[in-house]
């Protein structure tokens, strides 16, 4: 089964960095689903190919994810990443870039739907599992900023349950349980390597609940990181 992780900073990852996409993708290949990721990027943010994971195979690191990309941008790019690389299923996490720097949750949530219907112009059966904005550091201190987040994921919500069909059916995935700023991220927002494993446990409960696709994640990681001084 072909998988496409679309996503921004979050998903990337920086050199050094095993990503939630490696996270993943071993959980799969451990539950016997013979994933296969694609997409038209391999790369960490800047190019870098230095994986936390060197045995993170060059054919299973495709992703169509970015430094600074939302829904926004994606939505321009889907069609044409859909049609070349045949994934079956999208494990999307957009969102932030696009209400921190572009959007507001209206006009956020509208190139959800524009998205997701270029999506299925190149593949009417596509599959997708969405997760929602997580927690993060700016909507901590900034409380008309957490309010428009929430707005967003109510509106994501709203579109899912209208847009999913038998044909292309669509899962939003579970927030990330327990997710804590000091120890699932470095920096308020990218994830560490427990918040990895957090957010792989996210989309791997969507595919085993909506399709029986692998198994139940267990959020008990061995690699750790210092807590991180949250501004």
């Amino acid at each position: 089964m072909r998988f496409m992780c679309v996503g921004d900073s979050m998903t990337i990852g920086s050199a050094g960095d095993y990503t939630w996409r490696y996270r993943l993708w071993a959980h799969l290949r451990e539950a016997a689903v013979p994933a296969e990721f694609v997409g038209p990027r391999d790369a960490l943010h800047e190019g870098s190919h230095a994986y936390g994971e060197p045995a993170f195979p060059a054919a299973d690191r495709g992703h169509l994810a970015g430094w600074g990309e939302g829904w926004l941008h994606h939505a321009d790019v889907i069609a044409d990443a859909v049609h070349t690389h045949r994934p079956d299923v999208l494990l999307v996490s957009l969102g932030l870039i696009d209400l921190g720097f572009y959007t507001d949750a209206g006009q956020t949530a509208a190139n959800v739907r524009r998205f997701l219907a270029e999506a299925r112009r190149a593949d009417p059966a596509i599959r997708a599992v969405l997760l929602p904005v997580i927690p993060n550091v700016r909507a901590a201190h900034d409380l008309p900023f957490a309010a428009e987040v929430a707005r967003f994921n109510a509106l994501l919500t709203v579109a899912v349950a209208e847009l999913s069909t038998p044909g292309s059916p669509l899962v939003l995935a579970p927030a990330p349980a327990d997710w804590d700023l000091a120890r699932d991220t470095y920096d308020g927002t990218h994830p560490a390597a427990p918040g990895e494993h957090r957010l792989a446990a996210a989309f791997a409960a969507a595919l085993h609940d909506a399709w029986a696709l692998g198994a139940p994640y267990a959020v008990a990681p061995t690699d750790t990181a210092e807590p991180a001084a949250i501004p």
